[in-house]
């Protein structure tokens, strides 16, 4: 729309649907304030730089205000200058002096630049947040663009592939491609190159089923890192949750997003998106007012009950969005199915959703959130992943979301990773996460699936790092290592950092198996970190939020060690897929499932005797059998076929020291070992000797083939 004259039909409009949507003749916008004044839309030029005409929206239906412009275009550049009451003691901030980005704007145009200017108040005042600023922010801001969301879907479908058979794949939309050789150089860290065919047969040939994209709403660089020269890499600091983050997209186009879910859906990859509804990028009360502070505050906020010029910060972010109100769980919900019937993606993971469930400060784990959820016909159909914690008072919740949820199982992690490195008493808590968390998630009804297992995620020390660094690094954030978490449950295998020793980079590689092994022979559902299964490093940075460069990017250099993990990784993958003993849907029982059937698991002691309860609680017992049955799975296929399976027996010795482990009987059937991880290369071999030498720090896993009814 260049140059185009002032529009001067306005029609009254509807209030429903939020935001500014293009009806094929026309533009209805329609904005929620319950507490302003006065709502003026602003309209700009092509590249949202110069506003060129106002319009005050003279329409108000229950606390929406509308307008509808027969005139306007998609691509039209907009956005909202909100009248009222200026009164932080009141929880009111409305400042017309600052144009705001709407809250259901799906497309943005230009990229905020810091200034004083984008505050409510005066910055540097005495009077701080309680002072009020007359600087227009116009030129300093993003603005809302209306969308043409018309695409050619075709055929896509959703993979829809069964809980049990997923793995998943955490990963960064810019970080996994920046460096890749096989891409062309402009489109690299973008949308696109996701659905480039060397990334799609890369994820292919790995055996992933789901890809999980860290943040890719419209977020903010903070201004603390741009003054210091730095990015926010995450993504956790979201400005708009409808519109995607054009830093990723090479065309400056919304479709770019729709052709990689399309692409990767042919391929029969899902795409889950990690999303951050718990609070936005407008921090604290002295925070900048960008979009829900300036369009109601006191509503999209909750605000200290006993002084409203503060928020109850349930998050470390300064602010959480209050979804106790109506309007602000609206506009949750309206994203959520946005992305999922728009957008097509296949589920979500929600970053702390333990504030979203908070109801007069308390988690309420069947409150209004998860009822909205439940009854949606659109979103109680979807993938729901929580990060099952806040960091507020009782905001731990492992174990505790309801039905239909899985959850992020830290747990899992801790316990892993002590069990690996050696620590005391942890034999009990293996065997629990092994077997699927019963513990946590088998007394609500849930199965295996309910737990998200995973070693390591954006968030954290990479695989390599776990093994290499005792402690973090994180010099590189300019917060003199003070940043990211001091307890990483990490072991250095006797040097810090690079070495050039031979034995400690062996037992390095060692350990990555070993975690990478017990991670996809688990039950529950496997998560990887993008890059572990390569070897990536981040130099022993545990928190990479801000380093959009070389340190968080993956290395796509080859080298035999990286080539031979990825194999390693892709053959695990392959065994878990080819053998239901390692994805039930069901939980063990410890004991036979028919007359005349052996346990479906029995955990064993070295000397081949079955654990007791005094075992149990030693805390010396570092090495562990586990004999799975083949014929212990309740689960029925979908065809309602009886599933049948190899008999499996996983060791794990995490005593320093090689252990002799007697096998089990064969019962007329040899036992074949498929892998051990003290061997990088091996094959496929029958077991000679009812014996097994174990060795230290190891995981070994043999099968023998039972005749099939």
């Amino acid at each position: 729309m260049r140059n185009h004259p002032a529009l001067t039909a306005v029609w009254p409009g509807r209030p429903y649907p939020l935001g500014a949507t293009w009806d094929g003749q026309g533009v209805n916008f329609a904005l929620f304030s319950k507490h302003a004044d006065k709502v003026e839309l602003c309209l700009f030029d092509d590249k949202g730089r110069h506003e060129r005409q106002r319009i005050t929206l003279r329409e108000r239906t229950n606390d929406v205000w509308h307008c509808y412009l027969p005139q306007a275009r998609p691509g039209m550049a907009y956005g909202y200058r909100v009248h009222g009451r200026y009164k932080p003691e009141e929880g009111h901030r409305f400042n017309p002096h600052k144009l705001l980005v709407d809250p259901y704007a799906k497309d943005l145009i230009g990229a905020l630049r810091w200034s004083d200017a984008v505050y409510g108040y005066t910055v540097g005042s005495k009077r701080e947040d309680l002072s009020f600023d007359r600087r227009d922010s116009a030129a300093f801001m993003p603005k809302g663009r209306v969308l043409e969301t018309a695409f050619t879907w075709g055929d896509d479908r959703r993979p829809e592939v069964p809980w049990q058979d997923m793995v998943i794949y955490e990963m960064h939309v810019r970080g996994f491609t920046r460096t890749h050789p096989d891409i062309p150089e402009d489109l690299r860290g973008t949308y696109a190159t996701l659905a480039c065919a060397p990334v799609v047969e890369y994820l292919q040939r790995l055996g992933v089923t789901t890809v999980e994209l860290l943040p890719v709403h419209a977020f903010l660089n903070d201004r603390h890192l741009a003054e210091q020269g730095l990015q926010n890499y995450w993504g956790y600091n979201s400005l708009a949750y409808f519109a995607p983050e054009m830093r990723y997209a090479a065309s400056g186009k919304v479709k770019e997003f729709k052709t990689m879910v399309k692409t990767l859906h042919s391929a029969g990859i899902e795409v889950i998106l990690d999303v951050v509804y718990n609070h936005t990028c407008e921090g604290n009360q002295l925070g900048p007012t960008l979009s829900m502070r300036g369009v109601d505050n006191a509503s999209y906020y909750i605000v200290n009950a006993d002084n409203r010029r503060y928020y109850d910060d349930f998050t470390g972010c300064g602010n959480t969005v209050n979804l106790e109100h109506p309007r602000a769980l609206q506009l949750v919900m309206d994203s959520l199915r946005y992305w999922a019937d728009e957008m097509h993606v296949d589920g979500f993971r929600f970053d702390l959703a333990s504030a979203l469930a908070r109801e007069a400060g308390k988690v309420e784990n069947l409150g209004g959130f998860f009822d909205a959820i439940r009854q949606d016909p659109t979103l109680n159909r979807v993938k729901l992943i929580a990060e099952p914690w806040d960091l507020g008072h009782g905001g731990y919740q492992v174990g505790n979301f309801p039905p239909g949820w899985a959850e992020w199982n830290d747990r899992y992690r801790d316990g892993m990773r002590s069990w690996w490195k050696g620590d005391a008493g942890m034999v009990g808590d293996v065997a629990d996460r092994f077997a699927g968390s019963q513990d946590l998630y088998g007394w609500s009804g849930k199965g295996p699936h309910a737990s998200i297992n995973f070693i390591t995620a954006h968030d954290g020390f990479t695989l390599h790092d776990l093994v290499s660094y005792n402690d973090k690094h994180n010099e590189a954030n300019g917060e003199e290592n003070r940043d990211g978490n001091n307890n990483n449950l990490s072991w250095n295998c006797g040097a810090e950092g690079p070495s050039d020793r031979p034995e400690v980079n062996a037992l390095r590689e060692q350990q990555k198996r070993n975690y990478l092994a017990t991670l996809l022979l688990s039950q529950g559902v496997p998560m990887l970190l993008a890059g572990d299964e390569s070897g990536h490093t981040q130099k022993g940075n545990n928190n990479v939020y801000c380093q959009d460069n070389e340190l968080g990017w993956l290395d796509w250099t080859s080298s035999p060690e990286r080539e031979s993990l990825r194999a390693f990784v892709a053959r695990l993958i392959r065994i878990r897929r080819r053998h239901p003993s390692f994805r039930r849907r069901s939980f063990f029982r410890g004991q036979p499932i028919g007359e005349g059937l052996p346990k479906d698991v029995v955990w064993l002691k070295p000397g081949g005797e079955e654990m007791t309860p005094a075992d149990w609680q030693d805390e010396h017992v570092r090495c562990l059998g586990a004999l799975i049955s083949g014929r212990g799975i309740t689960d029925i296929g979908a065809r309602g076929e009886a599933q049948r399976d190899d008999d499996f027996l996983l060791l794990l010795n995490a005593y320093h020291e090689p252990l002799p482990f007697t096998v089990p009987a064969s019962q007329g059937h040899r036992w074949c070992r498929l892998l051990d991880t003290a061997q990088e290369d091996m094959h496929e071999a029958p077991l000679e000797d009812p014996v097994y030498a174990l060795r230290g720090r190891s995981l070994v896993l043999l099968s023998r083939t039972i005749a099939k009814p």
